[in-house]
């Protein structure tokens, strides 16, 4: 009997919400998950919940910190050193969204903490372990088929970093736009707490983070061409109803999935999500490279995906190439 090769998978926050539901479609499918988080403890708790015995056996558990820039280079580390087989595929997924902030948090190397987990701690652990992916491609076993995979990064994107999409021109508290990028360009560092060196806005800082994972996947498949390795985005509905809102208002939380499953119709269940994420990261037809894969803001039953308009402050090649610059020195790659 042919024993079937396993591809290896990598993603970010899966102790709740979206993370938590894309792994079992990823087992599924017949990936070995590499689970990164900051508590293993937490997320082994969750997982063990989750899944059967037999699909925890397919998971390994690494403890980092996306907002220590350290613990990052550790944690890639840990992972380069303890699997001997190259990542195939990695999903950007884990994300903080603190609205009601009055001052900003901090990150142990004195950024925003918004922008260092979501954006400069992704940004970071896929630097690192860029060569291995770019080395991983092979016959994996993918589906109850045997075929060749070209490696993969997947990044959660949203609606409301495109400008493009009337989600992304809401104004509350403002759309996302990472101006001319004097808060990066001046080091990031208090009193500056913003891309462009405003004012602190919480809700804004989240929208600006991931604006900034956007903008890396459109940078990114600049720089390495699709004969060696795919990237990009997606945007799986509005899950309306994870943890990523546990820190705003009590009436929000109870209101806003009423609002986008019976008034905008955008709202995917958790489960639908990390379907579509597992897809996304996983099956031939989603390897285009810098597409920004949407199904829609009003959900319908059957939908396909579809390749979502980006805005200018995505797609443009001078901002894209500045953020990517200064997040390189900002995290110490240069």
């Amino acid at each position: 009997m042919v024993k079937k090769i396993k591809g290896l998978v990598l993603i970010t926050g899966t102790t709740s919400g979206v993370g938590l539901n894309t792994l079992k479609p990823l087992l599924r499918y017949g990936w070995e998950v590499i689970a990164v988080n900051r508590s293993n403890k937490r997320a082994v708790e969750a997982a063990d919940q989750y899944l059967t015995d037999s699909e925890m056996e397919n998971i390994h558990f690494i403890e980092i910190d996306l907002s220590d820039l350290d613990d990052v280079r550790s944690g890639c580390d840990e992972i380069l050193k303890k699997f001997n087989n190259p990542i195939n595929s990695i999903i950007c997924n884990a994300a903080v969204y603190k609205p009601r902030l009055r001052k900003p948090e901090r990150s142990p190397q004195g950024f925003e903490n918004t922008m260092a987990v979501n954006h400069f701690g992704h940004f970071l652990l896929i630097n690192i372990l860029l060569k291995n992916i770019l080395s991983s491609e092979r016959e994996i076993d993918l589906n109850g088929k045997t075929t060749k995979f070209k490696p993969r990064i997947t990044v959660l994107g949203t609606v409301t970093a495109n400008y493009s999409e009337l989600g992304g021109r809401i104004p509350i508290p403002a759309p996302a736009d990472l101006g001319n990028l004097s808060g990066f360009k001046n080091g990031f560092l208090s009193p500056i707490s913003m891309a462009n060196g405003k004012k602190f806005k919480p809700g804004k800082a989240y929208k600006d983070s991931k604006l900034c994972n956007m903008v890396t996947v459109q940078e990114l498949s600049k720089r390495y061409s699709k004969e060696r390795i795919i990237i990009n985005s997606l945007y799986p509905g509005c899950v309306a109803d994870t943890k990523l809102f546990r820190d705003t208002p009590w009436l929000f939380r109870f209101l806003f999935p009423i609002f986008q499953k019976f008034i905008t119709k955008g709202y995917v269940s958790q489960r639908l999500a990390g379907e579509r994420v597992a897809q996304v990261a996983s099956f031939k037809e989603y390897a285009k490279p810098a597409i920004h894969w949407s199904w829609g803001n009003r959900q319908k039953f059957g939908r396909k995906a579809f390749s979502q308009k980006l805005s200018k402050r995505i797609i443009d090649s001078e901002i894209s190439g500045q953020t990517y610059e200064l997040t390189r020195k900002l995290v110490g790659l240069d």
